[in-house]
């Protein structure tokens, strides 16, 4: 948990503008939700390891002799629980709400999650999301949406360049089956190839052999991995010689739809990049799994993907639906330099005899023109009040003195 210091509010309000502004102008409509949910909806294994992070809230009423009763029940314990995501209160939203939304909703939520994670940079108990959705269309229009509508947040924050690593769980799920490995082992499989980056062919290999995955299929896999690197071209021909054969036509369709759409949007150098090994952890993601990386971090800056099974086990029918998280905290920490100031914000500095009357009087009619406003008393060290005034965000400053009026008002820049 942290607290924020007014320039470091200062400054994530200024970028949670932009992705406000950004994702509306591309049609997304802000809706909110509740900070809790239901126990058993929060852990109804469609989180994947979040569940087990989660912050519960104990039943009310309960006293000390029930809850030594209950100690080795969770669900006993608890009713409610923090949303450690938006994904699923928005699909308990969408079931809820269907019949007041359009047939093809898109949502941005912008709030606070909560995850009982090791505090580090980067991983933090309390922290903000920034979400948008597509429910109602399965078609790869909608995933170029979510792509493109991000790939403009991260131009409108100062940071072009930004790329999108893209793979689909249909084709991981085709691979695995296509070396041999059996269903009950692929999950395991997937934990241990999502380490890719990280440990490198070799030790990916030699842990899947520690894991006990059959000897044939990881020999298969090895294989593959030996093949010579390239970076796939995200086109039907690029796609299938990254793939080992056998993977459905139907999903390299899928994927190339997504290519072409982005490619219409954003230029023939659209900045999609096909990664086979791709996984992402949540448990719900059925299609196209997405994340966003930029040149100068060796880090995601958001991700998501396509949900299909999700909104069903509420609703009761099948809906499809896609969402992108951006991650507000690293791009944050990214801008973290870039502290930015308001257009128009001035310091009054005052003597101390000046009356309070003509100090709000100029007040007032700086506020009346879109000007911030703070009022300081001259301190002995003038120098440090302004420093502190322009780490603030305030641009300028005017001295005030018994006889200063609007008309002699004389605004002087800080920097």
């Amino acid at each position: 948990m942290r607290d924020f210091l007014p320039a470091d509010k200062a400054r994530r309000e200024r970028v949670l503008a932009v992705i406000r502004e950004r994702y509306r102008a591309h049609g997304f409509d802000e809706i909110e939700t509740p900070v809790m949910e239901d126990y058993d909806r929060l852990h109804a294994g469609i989180g994947g390891d979040n569940e087990k992070l989660s912050f519960s809230i104990l039943k009310r009423g309960m006293d000390a002799d029930g809850i030594r009763a209950a100690a080795d029940d969770p669900a006993a314990l608890a009713d409610l629980g923090l949303r450690y995501d938006l994904t699923v209160p928005l699909a308990r939203f969408y079931a809820t709400n269907r019949a007041q939304l359009p047939t093809v909703f898109r949502s941005i939520q912008i709030a606070p999650v909560w995850r009982a994670e090791r505090p580090q940079k980067g991983r933090y108990r309390q922290f903000v999301q920034c979400d948008i959705d597509i429910i109602g269309d399965a078609s790869a229009r909608a995933e170029a949406e979510l792509m493109t509508a991000s790939l403009d947040v991260l131009d409108a924050l100062g940071l072009e360049g930004g790329s999108i690593r893209v793979n689909d769980r249909r084709v991981l799920d085709a691979m695995l089956d296509v070396f041999g490995f059996v269903p009950e082992e692929r999950p395991g499989v997937l934990i241990t190839i999502d380490k890719l980056d990280k440990i490198g062919a070799s030790g990916v290999v030699a842990e899947l052999r520690d894991r006990g995955a059959g000897a044939t299929a990881v020999d298969a896999f090895a294989e593959y991995l030996d093949r010579p690197a390239t970076t796939p071209r995200f086109d039907d021909d690029g796609i299938r010689e990254a793939l080992p054969a056998g993977i459905p036509d139907e999903v390299i369709a899928h994927l190339v739809a997504l290519g072409e759409t982005v490619a219409a949007v954003r230029g023939a150098d659209a900045p999609l990049v096909f990664d086979p090994f791709l996984v992402r952890g949540m448990g719900y993601y059925t299609g196209t799994i997405f994340e966003l990386a930029h040149p100068t971090v060796d880090y995601s800056l958001g991700g998501g993907g396509r949900y299909d099974g999700m909104i069903g086990r509420f609703l009761g029918q099948q809906v499809p639906a896609v969402g992108f998280s951006i991650g507000f905290e690293r791009i944050v920490d990214l801008l973290q330099d870039a502290a930015g100031s308001d257009d128009r914000a001035v310091v009054l500095v005052h003597d101390r005899d000046v009356p309070l009357a003509q100090l709000l009087r100029l007040k007032a009619g700086l506020v009346a023109d879109g000007v911030r406003v703070r009022l300081e008393q001259r301190p002995k060290n003038l120098k440090a009040l302004l420093e502190r005034s322009a780490a603030d965000g305030y641009t300028s400053f005017a001295t005030v003195r018994t006889d200063t009026d609007a008309a002699s008002l004389e605004l002087k820049p800080l920097a």
